[in-house]
This record gives C-alpha cells, structure tokens and sequence, in this order.
C-alpha cells in the first residue's frame, strides 16, 4: 500500500507538471494607469505640396524645389496629469527647409529657400498595449507657418559707399543684391497616431504618422508690409512620418 500510494503520488505530480508547461502564458500587461514625464528628439518626413510654390519659382526664372519631402527636426516633452488616467499634456516643435539655386547664362544667380516650422501644445491619450508597448492618440494646436526667401545677386561688388547712395537714391532696389521674404503665419493643428516602445526603463522609441494642417492666412513681405493676392493653396500642409528618440519615466 504505502509502494502504491507513493507511485499514485509521483504520478500525480508528473501529469500536474506536464499540464502546468502546455498551460499558455498571456503576454504580462502593462500597467493600467500610466505616470511619468519625458522629453526626447522628434524628427519627421513632411510632405506638402510644393508645385504652387515652384510654379512661382519657375515663372521668375528661378530653380525648383524638390517634391519628395521635407525633413523636419524636432522635439516634444509631456507628463501624465492624474486627474484623467493615462491622459499626458506637453509641447512639441518642428521645422524645416528646402533650397534651390540657379545661375543664368549672364551670371545673375537666383536663390530660393522655404522654411517652415511649427510649434504648439500637445493632448494624447495612451491605450497600454503590453508591457512597455503603448499606442498614444492625439494631436497639437499652436502657430506657425511659412518663409520664402528669395535672393538675387548679380555679382557685384558691395561697398559701403554705393550702400549709401542706394539708400539716398530712393531707388526700389539695390544694384547687385535683392533679398525678399514672403512669410505666411497660420493657426496649426496636428492630429497623430504613433506606437512607443520603453526598451529601456528611462528611454524609449516612436514611430507614428500624422497630418499637418495650416488654416487663416495671414501674409507678409520683409514682416512688415501685407502681401494679397497669395493662392490658397501655398501652405505647408501635409502628411508626416514621425519617430523619436524620448528620455523620462514611462
């Protein structure tokens, strides 16, 4: 009895052990309210439309700007408030720009740059997928907007001198150098999505998308005279590709 007893026993726990290692174990959940602050790098891939502005840029016999992108650098930082569980509230700001240059065949050279640049504050709300693993949801309002600088050199030389008599010739413009800026400044919003991964318990990587949206125009020439006639279309609006690099608590 005491042999059949101890075999009855080993067995048992032989088919308990087996039943224990085919038992499937969940991924471990992350936490259901999140707390913490952070700050990091946050560059993008924008995509405007850029064919109103180089319309303007090729009617002026100047170079187009390329279409496929702009690299935007950035950075961003916010902390969870407690009042609204995994709710976060920060700031965030980008820019970047684009350039082109033509020479004619006389040597006056023609050179254009588009800025543009945002900054704004932040709302997300995070959905805890698994542990580390979170998707944020959310968006930016702020300001921002866009330059156009344009610039013309007819290779002259400067001097201090015929600077003086531009200035006393009233003339509308310089005899070797013009530099214009047409700056358009806009209401900003930035709806996103992005997933963020903790690797590591203080640092952190995003990947998301978003769409840079620009409304009410407001135009200037040089920041000081109003601009009219600009197409509706000449924005920097558009799609974005985000990622980052954050440092905090998560």
């Amino acid at each position: 009895m005491r042999k059949l007893a101890l075999t009855l026993t080993l067995a048992a726990c032989v088919c308990g052990s087996a039943f224990a290692q085919e038992e499937p174990i969940p991924p471990k959940r992350s936490r259901m309210v999140k707390v913490g602050l952070f700050g990091g790098f946050t560059p993008g891939m924008l995509f405007p439309d850029i064919k109103p502005v180089n319309d303007f840029l090729s009617a002026g016999r100047g170079a187009r700007l390329k279409e496929d992108g702009m690299f935007l650098w950035g950075g961003a930082g916010a902390a969870y408030i407690m009042l609204v569980p995994n709710l976060r509230v920060g700031g965030a700001g980008m820019s970047g720009a684009l350039k082109s240059t033509s020479v004619s065949t006389i040597g006056i050279r023609r050179d254009a740059e588009l800025r543009i640049g945002y900054g704004g504050v932040t709302i997300e709300y995070v959905v805890p997928i698994v542990e580390r693993f979170d998707f944020a949801v959310g968006g930016l309002l702020g300001a921002g907007g866009i330059d156009l600088i344009l610039r013309q050199s007819n290779g002259g030389t400067n001097t201090w001198i015929g600077e003086q008599n531009y200035l006393a010739s009233g003339l509308g413009t310089p005899a070797n150098n013009i530099t214009r800026t047409l700056s358009g400044s806009f209401f900003i919003y930035v709806p996103s999505a992005s997933f963020e991964y903790s690797f590591l318990g203080w640092m952190a990587l995003r990947v998301g998308a978003s769409y840079v949206g620009m409304a009410a125009p407001s135009w200037k020439v040089d920041g000081n005279y109003d601009l009219i006639g600009v197409p509706a279309d000449v924005s920097g609006k558009g799609f974005m590709i985000n990622a980052g690099v954050l440092i905090g608590t998560f």
